[in-house]
């Protein structure tokens, strides 16, 4: 759990990866949204589902927001993460679009 207060969308896909919810994480987003994980976007509810499978709840992924900072519908977090693919800190950028997530980045470390 964090301490941040989060645009509902965004709390609701965190809490999707740490209970390990596919269902809950595909319906955090747009009919159209996506998942940008270092440049490779996965789009769509299967597309979606799939990130979900192979990098996130898949493998067993726990997400903990470090820092968060809400602009207008975006808000970029940086985050640990936890999981049998990726251990570490990270950014990650949303986008909401109403009650749902339009997009999800995490963008190339440097």
């Amino acid at each position: 759990m964090s301490d941040h207060t989060l645009p509902a969308p965004v709390q609701a896909m965190i809490d999707a990866i740490n209970a390990a919810d596919t269902e809950a994480f595909v319906n955090a987003f747009t009919a159209d949204g996506f998942v940008s994980d270092w440049g490779t976007v996965k789009a769509g509810p299967a597309g979606v589902r799939d990130w979900a499978g192979s990098d996130a709840i898949g493998a067993g992924a726990q997400m903990t927001v470090l820092s968060a900072e809400t602009e207008g519908d975006t808000t970029r977090l940086h985050f640990g993460w936890a999981s049998r693919v990726f251990n570490g800190e990270s950014d990650g950028i949303f986008v909401v679009e109403g009650d749902k997530l339009a997009s999800f980045t995490i963008p190339p470390s440097h």
